[in-house]
């Protein structure tokens, strides 16, 4: 079998992966992903019992219990480059032997939420609304850097979608792809809505805001509200959950992102005060993951 170099899995000398400072066997394959390092602390406190805190840099770490389930919950900073580093290295922790640096023969499958915030696109998801990304649209491009990326994407609606906007040709090719139907209809119930979801690779420009610098498509935004793509609309905005879906797949994990809509783009509101929705999305999860 193939001997992974140690110049591609850095293994730190306590025998931790590199960025995510965690050994193998100190994660669950439960896992809840979290953008803000502070939000573990939130979700973790609904654990009755905790076996491993570990923090460095943004990613910080909590495996515990919760109503008899061995959980983790683990944040990932902003953006899919971070999703990049995350996926891999968790899925290195349960499917590479460290000892000899080969892919173990009996994979295991993690299952992966993501709980975050959003900007809403569409009037039918107002401030307040939980989202779950049915479909992710992928600004970012990191999939485009792997292998068979075509295999987990929608490659009619990548057509319709750049067709349909004139996507800007400098910019990295967008993908289309599925969040896993199974975990799909475990978590969202008659309380969340289904979506389609845009991961940007930037908060300001990416996503359409204007402040000092003019954009390279001034009506990017309204092209993409507009879009329909077999009846489906696109609902939101965030910046993961494209790499998340698309990095499990190819992987053979189970992932999907859930949000709460804290601005709506359309109707130019926001709702700074949304720390109660996350707390309320959080217990959710917990439940049904």
């Amino acid at each position: 079998m193939k001997r992974i170099a140690e110049s591609e899995l850095i293994i730190n000398p306590d025998g931790s992966i590199f960025h995510l400072h965690l050994k193998p066997g100190e994660i669950s394959d439960k896992i809840i992903l979290v953008g803000d390092p502070a939000r573990v602390d939130l979700v973790a406190s609904h654990f009755e019992s905790e076996e491993v805190n570990v923090t460095n840099r943004e990613f910080h770490t909590i495996t515990g219990s919760y109503k008899g389930k061995r959980l983790t919950v683990i944040s990932h900073g902003i953006g899919t480059d971070n999703i990049d580093i995350v996926i891999n290295e968790l899925d290195a922790l349960v499917n590479i032997d460290f000892a000899t640096r080969e892919i173990k023969e009996n994979l295991t499958e993690l299952t992966l939420v993501r709980i975050g915030t959003s900007g809403g696109l569409q009037p039918h998801v107002p401030v307040g609304t939980f989202v779950v990304s049915e479909s992710s649209i992928g600004f970012d491009g990191v999939l485009n850097f792997y292998a068979n990326r075509d295999s987990v994407c929608d490659l009619e609606f990548e057509k319709s979608f750049v067709d349909y906007t004139g996507y800007p040709k400098l910019a990295a090719a967008p993908y289309v792809v599925d969040a896993d139907d199974e975990l799909v209809k475990r978590i969202a119930k008659e309380d969340m809505v289904l979506g389609i979801t845009i991961s940007a690779n930037g908060f300001y420009g990416p996503q359409g805001r204007e402040l000092r610098l003019p954009l390279a498509v001034s009506d990017l935004n309204s092209k993409i509200e507009s879009f329909d793509f077999n009846g489906r609309k696109v609902t939101n905005y965030e910046m993961e959950s494209s790499a998340l879906a698309g990095l499990s797949l190819l992987m053979g994990h189970k992932a999907m992102t859930v949000c709460s809509i804290i601005a709506n783009r359309v109707a130019h509101n926001t709702n700074t005060n949304y720390k109660e929705s996350i707390k309320n999305l959080i217990i959710k999860v917990l439940d049904r993951i």
